[in-house]
């Protein structure tokens, strides 16, 4: 097994299935009984991880670097440079207005309608005071927009999110913003119930509501599973419409939290983007979600899905800033109005916008602060009052050598401020033998210190001996459930290339699957990510794929959804 040149690292995946591979063999890679693919029973796995652990050099830090200087990360500082979202549309005119713009209108075709008419604007020559104008999209999530212009690292000339709420949490937060249109191109979001599950569905509760939908899942006849409210506006949007329901009086009472975490000790965990919805529900794993109107419309292999709308709408208000000229703004203006002219409007509707125009929003009456409150309440309660015991094993063979390793440290000691510190961290690293830099502890203060300690500390050199540090961080689990077994395990994987020395992946699946255990996989500058969305596949995991640029907003989001 040749190793990919440019090795890349860090991807994470989701869903499904056991998959029987035959890898070929070559020295220094043992790969006996590569045709196991079945998950094992829990005992077995247990006796089989163990007797191929016996082959695995395990060193161990005995004496940790505590980082005494390890300062306290601020939002700014975990954010990825904003170019990390890419430019869709670049204007050249004298007056050039940047929209940051919803993904589902920025995006590649069918979900490119901003930029379809951005281009046609900025053809049109339009002048203010014999200034030509133009207009530049820049593709972003309206959660990612709101999270940089908050922390001060993005200032936009126009803000087109995908409903209010976001517009609303700015507000909130202190930034001098502006609703100029209430809508450019309608839309709803809502929940899909899988066809053959419908009528049933529907015989046994009647109606199609966001708390029947919880009631059923509760109740074992729907698995439903929404997208992180933090970033995905469908998410926020269903996660306020699920409070709703726990409390109509009041959304953020304690009543409505006390539901939420008895919600979120058995649903499925949150997605951490809607393709992830997507492939589970193609996989069967789910058999319920939420998704906006548009995605479903262009997406037919969902079509043997129900689509309910719920919640507020997502009509795209659009905003505009403080900070702008009054040239800006004006040119904003301009081309809102440019948005709202028939021939955009008749594109908006053939690229799946304007259905539903009937639908009456479900609004749960929150203001900006009301929203941020709800984001807050659903991290508190988002592991269902169970702590997590997390191991992330890290690659540091040769190839992460210079950029690749610095870019992983700096990223993943930033989005370690994301961890609650009642859940439980261990750190391996890895290249042709397997290092435990830090047993696994509560994340208090001290073993933060000592995990950004060690992580700073890391070098690399030699092999990449994946499945043998796969193993050792299942074994690290193992052990720390039996202090704390209402626990959560999960395990994070971060490489930037083909396991090449060590036990194969196939040697590991059945043993996996076994045990139950996510396995998030980052893949950072990796380019044939097979292996690793076979590993994660196996329990409903989710693969993150990366590159030098992207990876701290990655990892950040993995993080906020996670842990």
């Amino acid at each position: 097994m040749k190793r990919i040149t440019a090795k890349k690292l860090t991807a994470l995946v989701l869903s499904a299935t056991l998959l029987s591979l035959s890898l070929t063999g070559c020295s220094g890679v043992r790969t006996q009984n590569d045709d196991r693919a079945d998950a094992l029973s829990y005992d077995d796995a247990i006796t089989e991880m163990n007797t191929l652990l016996k082959k695995v050099t395990v060193k161990e830090v005995t004496d940790p670097v505590l980082d005494i200087y390890a300062e306290e990360v601020s939002e700014a500082d975990a954010l990825a440079d904003i170019d990390t979202f890419p430019i869709m549309v670049q204007g050249q005119g004298d007056i050039n207005i940047e929209v940051a713009a919803a993904t589902e209108m920025s995006a590649d075709a069918p979900d490119d309608w901003m930029n379809e008419v951005a281009k046609r604007f900025n053809k049109e020559n339009y002048t203010i005071r014999g200034k030509s104008i133009s207009v530049t999209i820049r593709k972003i999530t309206s959660g990612e927009a709101v999270t940089y212009i908050n922390a001060g690292a993005y200032e936009p000339a126009v803000f087109a999110p995908s409903n209010f709420a976001w517009g609303e949490m700015l507000k909130a937060s202190g930034v001098g913003i502006t609703k100029i249109e209430d809508r450019i191109a309608g839309n709803t979001a809502g929940i899909l119930i899988k066809k053959n599950v419908y009528d049933t569905f529907i015989s046994k509760y009647n109606d199609a509501t966001v708390g029947n939908v919880l009631k059923a899942s509760n109740a074992g006849d729907l698995t439903f599973a929404y997208t992180n409210p933090y970033t995905s506006s469908t998410g926020l949007n269903i996660l306020t419409a699920m409070l709703k329901s726990f409390d109509p009086d009041n959304p953020l009472s304690d009543k409505a939290s006390e539901e939420l975490l008895a919600y979120q000790k058995n649903s499925p965990p949150v997605a951490y983007t809607t393709a992830v919805l997507r492939n589970s529900a193609k996989k069967g794993i789910i058999n319920a979600m939420v998704m906006e109107e548009q995605a479903y419309a262009n997406t037919p292999e969902l079509k043997d899905f129900v689509y309910i709308p719920a919640g507020i709408r997502h009509d795209h208000p659009v905003y505009t800033f403080d900070w702008n000229s009054a040239d800006e703004n004006e040119a904003a203006q301009m081309f809102t109005d440019y948005c709202k002219e028939e021939k955009s409007q008749k594109l908006a509707t053939e690229k799946g916008f304007n259905r539903h125009d009937d639908y009456q929003p479900q609004d749960p009456g929150l203001d900006g602060a009301g929203y941020l409150a709800a984001q807050k309440l659903w991290k508190q309660n988002k592991s269902g009052g169970r702590p997590i015991i997390a191991v992330f094993v890290a690659d540091v063979s040769g190839s992460m050598d210079g950029e690749p390793l610095n870019a992983l440290k700096k990223s993943l000691i930033n989005a370690s401020s994301y961890i609650g510190s009642d859940h439980y961290v261990g750190l391996i690293s890895y290249a042709s033998n397997v290092t435990v830099n830090l047993p696994i502890q509560q994340f208090d203060a001290t073993q933060r210190a000592y995990f950004a300690g060690e992580v700073k500390n890391l070098s690399a050199v030699g092999g990449t001996a994946t499945y043998d540090a796969v193993l050792t961080g299942l074994n690290m689990l193992e052990e720390k459930a039996k202090e704390v077994p209402d626990a959560k395990k999960m395990l994070f994987v971060l490489t930037d290339g083909d396991q090449n020395e060590g036990w194969s992946l196939n040697r590991v699946t059945g043993i996996v699957g076994g045990l139950q255990i996510p396995i998030y996989s980052i893949a950072y500058n990796y380019s044939n990510t097979d292996d690793l969305e076979r590993l994660s596949s196996i329990n409903e995991a989710a693969i993150i794929k990366a590159d030098s640029d992207d990876i701290a907003n990655q990892i950040r989001n993995l993080f906020n959804v996670q842990l």
